[in-house]
């Protein structure tokens, strides 16, 4: 294959990545707290010896890895008293099945014992480590604060949220449901804020996002469109040779 080819289908396959990418994001634009990602290209050149032992430098297209858009998504009024945002940099931690993971989505509720949950049933755990149990005192709703103390409608303190950060949150490993693993120690927030009644939207730009994928679509087919025409003048190099032989 020549060079041509290596070099537009290592594009091409990058390119397919960062459609990927680009879909995912669309994808997620209405999912509370879900961050936007964009594909870390790098230029990558190899080394070829042809026949006549002249070296030769080919520059390709390497996806290193992705990267997430760290930017806080719009706060948006729900009037829920179980929604909360948090005002900030920060992540609640909430248990699951594999252990205690990190969120900002904080569309909480209640389940049948009255612990405070996750959408996806992940117990949202307080400042200690331990879930929060919101008892049922004359009914009402439970109030947060600003520093994220839960307090029946009674007035009784039921707990703080957990609210942490971390040295490199681009570290942390997406497990879907903007829910995140560490892989560093949690460092808590002593004077982290949040928001009652309000969620964060994810900080997916659309308008952005489809600008992206229609130049997307533009470049590959004009790299589909660079292989055809090597081809092409391949096929009639190939031709012209086997009439003069």
């Amino acid at each position: 294959m020549e060079n041509v080819a290596y070099i537009a289908l290592s594009r091409m396959t990058a390119m397919r990545r960062q459609m990927d990418v680009i879909a995912n994001n669309v994808a997620n634009m209405s999912t509370p707290a879900f961050k936007g990602e964009k594909v870390l290209f790098a230029e990558y050149l190899m080394r070829t010896q042809p026949h006549d032992n002249s070296s030769t430098e080919l520059s390709f297209v390497q996806d290193l890895s992705t990267l997430r858009e760290l930017r806080d998504g719009e706060k948006r009024r729900t009037a829920e008293p179980l929604d909360v945002a948090i005002d900030g940099p920060g992540y609640f931690a909430v248990e699951t099945p594999r252990g205690v993971r990190y969120t900002r989505n904080g569309h909480f509720r209640l389940n049948d014992l009255g612990t405070l949950i996750t959408a996806a049933g992940h117990a949202v755990l307080d400042e200690n480590g331990r879930s929060i149990t919101l008892a049922d005192e004359g009914g009402g709703s439970p109030s947060i604060a600003k520093d994220g103390t839960v307090s029946s409608s009674a007035g009784a303190s039921l707990g703080r949220l957990g609210v942490v950060t971390f040295a490199n949150e681009l570290a942390l490993k997406a497990e879907g449901d903007s829910v995140y693993a560490a892989t560093e120690p949690p460092q808590p927030i002593a004077n982290a804020k949040v928001d009652q009644g309000m969620i964060e939207d994810s900080n997916v730009q659309p308008i952005v996002e489809m600008a992206n994928m229609i130049e997307l679509l533009r470049n590959f087919e004009a790299t589909q469109r660079l292989l055809e025409s090597d081809h092409d003048r391949q096929r009639k190099a190939i031709d012209r040779l086997a009439r003069i032989a």
